[in-house]
C-alpha cells in the first residue's frame, strides 16, 4: 500500500488561521469530489471556525477518563476503519492522555500516513523541537508539548499562514481567539508585539529553508545543474556534560539557516579510554542529535583541540559549536582551555562558536578518571620534585636541626610525592639523590660520603625500601588502570560493531570513514584478491592520501581471511590497537558480503522485473494483437466470399474496418518494439536544434479533427531534441489525452518557454489521475481505472516518457485547475548547457535504429 501524504499548515503563533485554512481546503476537496474526513478538528469555541465544520464528516471521538475526568482524543481505529482519502488531524504536536493508542498525536498521523490516508494537519513553529531554547528565551514559556523536526521536515507539503503582529493582536483583542475573559492577560504576555514579531521571524527562516529544500529537489527532477547556496557541516564538540543538549539544538538551528545544513556532534576520548564523558547522558546526547537529523561520532584523540580540528577538516566542516568553558578561574593558570585554543588555530575556513550554558564556570562536575599513563606534564612535574625536591628540603633543613629521623621521614614525603606524581623513575632519582644529601648532610661524620654508625645504615636502607616500594604501586596503579580504561573503550567500539551486525545499517564506505575517525588516521581501505598471485583490488576507501595499490604499501594492514586486508595510512598503531583493529576488520568484511548480496538482489529483481515485461508482452500478444488480427482476417474473408453480393456501402465499410484495425496493429507494434528498445537501452537520439511549432502539427496527424486545439507560438526560442522521438511521444500524449476527454471538449496542446526550457503541455478535462497513480500510469502495460482491455496495451505514456528522458527532458504529470490532467514535457532549449538538463541514454552514439 502506498503511504499517504502528509500536508501541515505551520504558523508563528495560536489564532493565525491555520485551522481555518484546513477546513478551508477540506471544503474545497469535498467539493472535487474527495473523500474528506474530520479525525480531530479542535474549534476552542471560535464561531468562524466552528461554522467550517458544517459538511464535513467528523469521526466520533475517543472518550478517556484520567485523574477523575475525561477527555476527547482522536480514535485512530475508528479512522483506520473509515479509510477516507483525506484526514484532518489537528494540533500535531499534541501530547496524548495516558492511556492513549500512542503518546503523541504525530505517531498517531504516522499510522495513518502509513495506512495509505493522507493526512492535513496544523503545527506552531514554537512545537519544533530544535526551536525550544530558542523560543522560551523569546516567551518566557518553556514549550512542553513538542514535535520532532524531522517529523515536519518529511511533510509533503508545508505551507505558512501568515499574519502580522498587529493584525494577530486586533483578532484577539476582537475575541476572535480566547475567551474575553482571558484577553487582557494574553495581550499582555504572550501575546506581546516583540513576541509574536520574534516567532513570526522563526517561522518564516524555517519555511524558507524548506522553500531552498523544494527548490533543489525541483532542478534535480528537472536536470537543472546550477546550484545555488552552499552546504553547511557544522561540528559540535561534545564533553559528556549537561550542556552538550543546548550545543546540538543551538547547532541545529545554524544548519537549518543554511540550504542542506548537516550536523555532526562529535565526542573526543583520551586514547587511554573514556575521561570524563558520562555514559547516560553521551546516550541522550546521541539520540537528540539523531532526532534532530544529525550524527553521532566517537573520536579517540590524545590532544583533544588538535583531534576536534582534524575530524572538522576531515569532514569539511564550515563551523565549529562549543560551549563555554566550565572550569574556574583558577583552573585557567593550567592552559587556555579547549574552546580559545580551537578558535586560535582554527584559521580562515572554520568559524568557532563558543556558547554559553548554565554550566559555565561550575566546574568539572563529572567524575575525573585518574589513571591513564602518566602524562608528559606528570612526568616532568615528577622530575623536578625528585631533584628540586631534596635539594630544596636539604635547604631549608640546613637552617633547621630536626634530627636525623626527622629529616628521614622528609625526605620519604619528598620521594613519595615525586612517585605520585612522575611514577617509578622520578621516585628511584629522588631516592638515590635524597640518599647521598641525608649522607653527606646529616649522618655522621658531616660533610663526607661515609656513615660511621652502622643504624643509620639501617634506616637509609629502609628509606630506600620504602621509597622504591610507593613508587612501583605508583606506576603499577597507574598502568592498571589505564588498561580498565582501554578494555572499557574497546567494549563500548566492539558493542557498536555489533549492533551495526546485528541491524545491518552501516555501509563497507561508512565503517572504513569509523575506523579512519576511530584511529586518526589518514586513509582506510579493504582490499582483495582472488587468488594467492592475483593482483589487489580496492573494494572500498575512506579519507584522502596516496591510493593503496596492496596491504605492503600501508602504515598498517589486517589481514581478513587469505584474500582480504584493511590497510590504513597515516602512522603506525601500537600493537595493543590492533585488537580493536581485527574487529573492524571482519565488520568491513561483512559489510561488503552484505552489499555484494545487495546488488545480487537488485539483479534479480531486474530479472523479475524482465520476467513481469515479457509475461506482459505475452499477454499483450495474446488479445490487444490477436483481436484486430481476427477482425482482419474477418473483413478479408468476407470479401473473398462468393456467396454473398455486397454493396458497395458494405465493401466500404469491410475496408475501412480493414485499414482500422492494421492501423491499431501498427500503432500496438510500434509501442511494444519502442519499449523493448527503451528497456535494453538500445536508443540512441540524434540530437539537432528544430523548432516545436514544426514538430508538434506533425503530431497530431491521425487524431480526430476538431479535437485538439494547438497554441505554439512561432517566437518560442528552438529546442535541442530528436525530431523524430519527440513527434512520437507527442503523439502518444495526443493520443491518451483524447481517450480520456468528455465528448465535445477539446485537448489543449501548448508551449511556452521558461527559463532554458521549453514545456509543451497537453491539457484534457478528464477524470484525473490522484497524486498516488501520478508516477504509476507512466509504468509499462498500466491501464488507469477501468479501460478496457481493447483499449491498449498501456504503454503509450512510459514510451513517451522513456523517449523524453533519452533526449534529455522530463515528462510529468500534473493536475488541470478545474479537473483533469495536464502532461508537461520540458525539453532543453537549444544554446543551453547540456548539463543543465541531463539526458537518461547514452547520446554518444552517431547513428539510431528507424522509427
Amino acid at each position: 500500500m502506498a503511504r499517504g501524504k502528509l500536508r501541515i499548515y505551520l504558523g508563528a503563533a495560536p489564532g493565525v488561521g491555520k485551522t481555518y485554512a484546513m477546513l478551508s481546503e477540506a471544503h474545497r476537496r469535498v467539493e472535487r469530489g474527495t473523500d474528506c474526513v474530520v479525525a480531530f478538528v479542535e474549534h476552542h469555541d471560535r464561531p468562524r471556525t466552528e461554522v467550517m465544520l458544517h459538511g464535513l464528516e467528523q469521526i466520533r471521538r475517543k472518550k478517556l477518563e484520567y485523574r477523575d475526568a475525561v477527555f476527547d482524543e482522536m480514535d485512530v481505529d475508528a479512522v483506520l476503519r473509515r479509510a477516507p482519502a483525506v484526514a484532518l488531524v489537528d494540533e500535531l504536536a499534541h501530547t496524548n492522555v495516558p492511556g492513549s493508542r500512542n503518546a503523541k498525536r504525530w505517531q498517531d498521523v504516522e499510522e495513518l500516513l502509513a495506512a495509505g490516508i493522507d493526512v492535513i494537519s496544523t503545527v506552531n513553529i514554537q512545537h519544533l523541537e530544535s526551536l525550544g531554547d530558542v523560543v522560551e528565551s523569546i516567551t518566557g514559556v518553556r514549550q512542553r508539548e513538542t514535535v520532532p523536526d524531522e517529523v515536519v521536515r518529511r511533510a509533503d507539503q508545508i505551507e505558512l499562514v501568515d499574519m502580522s503582529p498587529e493584525a494577530l493582536r486586533r483578532r484577539m483583542a476582537h475575541g476572535n481567539i480566547y475567551q474575553p475573559d482571558k484577553v487582557d492577560a494574553a495581550l499582555s504576555n504572550y501575546f506581546r508585539p516583540g513576541n509574536l514579531t520574534a516567532l513570526r521571524e522563526l517561522a518564516l527562516l524555517w519555511v524558507a529553508d524548506r522553500v531552498d529544500e523544494y527548490l533543489n529537489a525541483y532542478r534535480s527532477e528537472h536536470r537543472v545543474s546550477k546550484i545555488w547556496g552552499s552546504r553547511e557541516r557544522i561540528v559540535v564538540g561534545l564533553t559528556g556534560g549537561p550542556e552538550g543538549r543546548t550545543l546540538i539544538r543551538r547547532a541545529a538551528r545554524l544548519a537549518e539557516k543554511g540550504a542542506g545544513g548537516e550536523v555532526l556532534a562529535v565526542y573526543i576520548a583520551r586514547s587511554d579510554g573514556l575521561t570524563s564523558g558520562s555514559p547516560k547522558e553521551l546516550a541522550v546526547q546521541r539520540t537528540l542529535v539523531e532526532d534532530l537529523g544529525g550524527t553521532f561520532h566517537h573520536v579517540i584523540g590524545d590532544d583533544i583541540p588538535a583531534a576536534l580540528l582534524d575530524f572538522a577538516r576531515g569532514v569539511n566542516a564550515t563551523q565549529i559549536v562549543l560551549g563555554s568553558s566550565r572550569r574556574k578561574a583558577w583552573q585557567y593558570v593550567f592552559g587556555p582551555g579547549v574552546g580559545a585554543t580551537v578558535a586560535r588555530e582554527s584559521g580562515p575556513d572554520l568559524d568557532v562558536h563558543i556558547v554559553t550554558h548554565e554550566e559555565v564556570a561550575k566546574g568539572r562536575g563529572l567524575p575525573v578518571t585518574r589513571g591513564a599513563r602518566l602524562g608528559r606534564a606528570r612526568i616532568v612535574s615528577g622530575w623536578l620534585a625528585g631533584l628540586g625536591g631534596p635539594a630544596a628540603l636539604a635547604v631549608l633543613l640546613n637552617s633547621v636541626d630536626v634530627g636525623l629521623a626527622n629529616d628521614m621521614l622528609l625526605f620519604l614525603t619528598v620521594t613519595v610525592a615525586s612517585a605520585l606524581l612522575g611514577g617509578l623513575l622520578p621516585a628511584l632519582a629522588s631516592v638515590a639523590f635524597g640518599s647521598l644529601l641525608l649522607n653527606y648532610f646529616y649522618t655522621p661524620p658531616l660533610h663526607k660520603w661515609t656513615i660511621a654508625d652502622p643504624k643509620n645504615i639501617v634506616a637509609i636502607v629502609i628509606f630506600l625500601c620504602v621509597a622504591v616500594s610507593v613508587a612501583s604501586v605508583v606506576d603499577l596503579a597507574a598502568r592498571r588502570t589505564h588498561q580498565a580504561a582501554r578494555l572499557r573503550a574497546e567494549s563500548e567500539i566492539l558493542s557498536f560493531l555489533a549492533g551495526n551486525v546485528l541491524r545491518g545499517e552501516t555501509s563497507l564506505e561508512e565503517l572504513l570513514e569509523r575506523v579512519r575517525e576511530t584511529f586518526a588516521m589518514e586513509s582506510a581501505a579493504l582490499l582483495e584478491r582472488a587468488g594467492d598471485v592475483a593482483p589487489w583490488t580496492c573494494a572500498g576507501r575512506a579519507g584522502f592520501g596516496r591510493p593503496l595499490q596492496r596491504p605492503e604499501d600501508a602504515d598498517v594492514d589486517m589481514p581478513v581471511g587469505d584474500h582480504m586486508a584493511l590497510a590504513l595510512t597515516g602512522r603506525v598503531l601500537p600493537a595493543e590497537d590492533r585488537r580493536v583493529l581485527a574487529a573492524f576488520a571482519a565488520q568491513a568484511a561483512v559489510a561488503l558480503d552484505r552489499k555484494r548480496l545487495q546488488e545480487e538482489a537488485d539483479q534479480a529483481r531486474t530479472l523479475a522485473e524482465g520476467n513481469r515485461i515479457r509475461t506482459a508482452l505475452l499477454a499483450a500478444v495474446s488479445h490487444d494483437l490477436r483481436t484486430p488480427l481476427a477482425g482482419i482476417k474477418a473483413a478479408v474473408s468476407s470479401l473473398r466470399s462468393h456467396d454473398v453480393a455486397w454493396s458497395e456501402e458494405d465493401r466500404a465499410e469491410l475496408l475501412e474496418g480493414i485499414e482500422e484495425g492494421a492501423d491499431r496493429l501498427d500503432h500496438l507494434v510500434g509501442n511494444l518494439l519502442d519499449m523493448s528498445r527503451l528497456q535494453t537501452g538500445t536508443v540512441t537520439p540524434i540530437i539537432r536544434e528544430i523548432d516545436v511549432d514544426e514538430v508538434v502539427p506533425m503530431a497530431l496527424v491521425g487524431v480526430p479533427e476538431d479535437s485538439v486545439e494547438l497554441e505554439v507560438p512561432e517566437t518560442l526560442p528552438m529546442v535541442a531534441v530528436d525530431p523524430g522521438l519527440l513527434e512520437r511521444s507527442v503523439a502518444n500524449l495526443v493520443e491518451n489525452a483524447v481517450k480520456y476527454s468528455p465528448r465535445g471538449r477539446r485537448v489543449l496542446v501548448s508551449a511556452s518557454a521558461i527559463a532554458d526550457r521549453v514545456e509543451v503541455r497537453v491539457v484534457d478535462r478528464g477524470p484525473g489521475v490522484p497524486d498516488g497513480a501520478k508516477d504509476r500510469i507512466f509504468e509499462p502495460f498500466q491501464r488507469y481505472g477501468d479501460a478496457p482491455r481493447g483499449a491498449g496495451v498501456g504503454l503509450g505514456l512510459a514510451v513517451a516518457r522513456g523517449f523524453a528522458e533519452a533526449m534529455g527532458g522530463t515528462l510529468n504529470a500534473e493536475d488541470t485547475p478545474g479537473g483533469g490532467l495536464t502532461m508537461v514535457l520540458s525539453l532543453r532549449a537549444a544554446g543551453s548547457r547540456p548539463g543543465a538538463l541531463p539526458t537518461g541514454r547514452d547520446l554518444a552514439e552517431p547513428e539510431r535504429q528507424a522509427l
